[in-house]
């Protein structure tokens, strides 16, 4: 028998291995290593361990187990009193041929069920003011369909909307009407609505969206007051208790919202929208926003793209669309039962036809690696390519782009030290490694230290940016803030933006941060700069995905440069991040279900949610 302790598993998988084997200490040895699995996909971001895809095979190369074959490995495992059936008491569930920790299966399980729920219950809608209202905050559009119109139409709708684009389709635009033409609605002045997102850089961005764009709306001044102005993290939002998952705010305790829009859903966890879901009242509305080929999030999770997967309009949601905004709208069988609750915005206001970066989104998005390098060796204004980078030469160039920002950081002045440093960004794909985040920071501020006359030990200097880790909610600071260190009257200050201006605080109050002239793909989601450098290691990574590639190249609004071998470029686009997961089986259409040979498996585990 194999010593599990032997082969190559991280601490938590070992501490879970341990908890196991005291529950049942006859526990085979087929049943550990699946559960050790679980658990390691989890870490990877699966909800699930798909057992297909690991049967028969040596899940460690470096290591001699060999797993058994599939149907061996399912009866093993049902035959194990640690392993239950949907709706049973146990620390692992068996659903479908997929292996859940027993907490994740009810997460995506509770979650489908509410998502469901919410998008059958149509509210009562005002159908003529509707209309109205539609064409009088959509008359600037002139695309046939106008996606931002049918958007806000189904938002109105329906309890559940699902809005998805990519950068400069106008998601901020679409929402800030929406929500106008949801109050204009009979009894619209009382409604609750509340915003949100994952962070709190992406919150105080939203609320400074919806501030600058309601400004502008055709509607009158009662309506704009009544606009929401202010979000929180959803963490914030639904009272989250230090390290317990138990939050404030669940299905006993609703949140007071009758409407909730969330902002960046591509970076929420199975786990967050399970609970977020959960705590919003069944009569309110939810609206996410994101962008569906976007990374998705750091935990266990693509909860936004699988319920993208189900989009499509049947013939009876076309027609009454139709009839309410006047609009053409193609017909497309839904692979889900979400359906109509998932629009796609797909007119680019940012990148206009002859864009090269646009261009060379679709082909990533496509996955036509050829004609990704094929386009960047096109002389493109707004695209350079580097196909033979080298660590030196990258720092050096890192340098040169900052040169700008680094003249106006002398100067002290917060404004303008902001905008020169949003013109110009560096962008990672992992943080360890010569064309990592860790040391293209390190290498690039020794550099700059020289330029500067500043003592390589010293850690503040001006012109020095730096990444908050860590939420401080007693001085307003979020993970993923960027503050810049000049010069003032009172000595070195870390600038901070924020909603009335620029907030300096001494170095030392700072929470944990890090420097940030590089900064990984990640950490830049929701971010805009003009120009974008954007760095691939020099070796094979499984990091290097379509999604990560994407998101990084429309962080830019101006120019892409990319720093990546030819090969890692090409293995980049080929490479699908693909999350093992059940919530897309779960939602999908009966047809869809007939299709897959994934039927929807009943289960209520209710108390399971705070077990295991």
């Amino acid at each position: 028998m194999t010593d599990l302790f032997d082969l190559p598993l991280g601490p938590l998988e070992r501490a879970f291995v341990a908890s196991l084997q005291r529950l049942d200490p006859k526990a085979s040895e087929t049943l550990l290593l699946a559960a050790a699995l679980c658990c390691e996909a989890l870490g990877r971001g699966d909800v699930c361990l798909p057992l297909a895809r690991f049967a028969g095979r040596r899940p460690w190369p470096e290591s001699d187990v060999l797993l058994p074959p599939l149907d061996l490995w399912r009866e093993q495992l049902r035959g194990s009193g640690l392993v239950g059936r949907p709706g049973e008491y146990a620390p692992l569930i068996l659903d479908a041929d997929r292996l859940y920790l027993a907490r994740y299966q009810a997460y995506e399980q509770q979650l489908a069920e509410q998502l469901l729920a919410r998008a059958e219950d149509a509210p009562a809608v005002d159908e003529t003011l509707l209309s109205e209202s539609l064409a009088r905050l959509f008359a600037f559009n002139q695309q046939s369909p106008d996606w931002q119109r049918l958007a806000a139409a189904q938002a109105v709708r329906r309890r559940l909307a699902v809005i998805s684009g990519g950068p400069g389709t106008g998601k901020t635009t679409t929402v800030v009407r929406l929500l106008a033409a949801l109050l204009e609605q009979p009894g619209g002045e009382r409604l609750a609505i509340g915003l949100a997102a994952p962070t709190g850089k992406a919150a105080a961005r939203m609320a400074e969206a919806i501030r600058n764009a309601k400004a502008s709306l055709p509607v009158s001044d009662a309506i704009k007051a009544a606009l929401p102005d202010e979000a929180r993290t959803l963490h914030r939002l639904l009272g989250s208790r230090g390290d317990s998952p138990k939050v404030r705010h669940d299905a006993a305790n609703p949140l007071p919202l009758d409407v909730l829009v969330v902002d960046e859903a591509s970076m929420v966890d199975l786990a967050l929208m399970a609970k977020l879901v959960a705590a919003l009242p069944p009569k309110a509305r939810l609206i996410l926003l994101g962008d569906k080929d976007q990374l998705a999030a750091v935990e266990a999770g693509a909860v936004f793209a699988e319920l993208c997967e189900g989009r499509g309009f049947n013939a009876q949601a076309a027609s009454d669309l139709q009839r309410i905004t006047g609009q053409p709208v193609p017909q497309e069988t839904p692979r889900s039962r979400l359906g109509d609750a998932v629009v796609l915005l797909t007119h680019s206001h940012r990148f206009a036809g002859d864009s090269g970066i646009g261009e060379l989104a679709r082909r990533i998005n496509d996955g036509d690696a050829n004609g990704t390098v094929a386009l960047l060796r096109e002389d493109r204004p707004d695209l350079a390519w580097n196909p033979a980078p080298g660590a030196a030469a990258l720092v050096e160039r890192l340098e040169q782009g900052y040169a700008p920002y680094l003249a106006a950081a002398r100067q002290g002045e917060p404004a303008s030290a902001f905008a020169a440093f949003n013109g110009f960004r560096a962008l990672t794909a992992q943080r360890e490694g010569a064309f990592g985040v860790n040391g293209l920071n390190e290498a690039l501020e020794a550099r700059l230290k020289r330029r500067l006359g500043v003592a390589a030990r010293e850690r503040w200097y001006p012109g020095r940016a730096v990444m908050v880790r860590q939420n401080d909610y007693a001085l307003g600071l979020f993970n993923g803030d960027i503050g810049l260190c000049l010069m003032s009257a009172q000595g070195l200050r870390v600038y901070f933006e924020g909603d009335e201006g620029y907030r300096p605080f001494a170095p030392a109050r700072l929470p944990s941060h890090d420097s940030a002239f590089a900064m990984t793909v990640h950490k830049s989601q929701g971010s805009e700069f003009d120009e974008v450098l954007l760095a691939l290691p020099e070796q094979p990574s499984p990091l290097l995905t379509r999604s990560l590639f994407y998101t990084g190249i429309t962080r830019a609004k101006r120019k892409v440069e990319i720093w990546a071998l030819p090969s890692r470029l090409q293995e980049a686009v080929a490479t699908r991040a693909e999350r093992a997961a059940g919530l897309a089986q779960r939602l999908a259409s009966k047809a869809m279900e007939t299709q897959t040979g994934e039927p929807e498996k009943a289960g209520g585990e209710g108390e399971q949610l705070g077990l295991f």
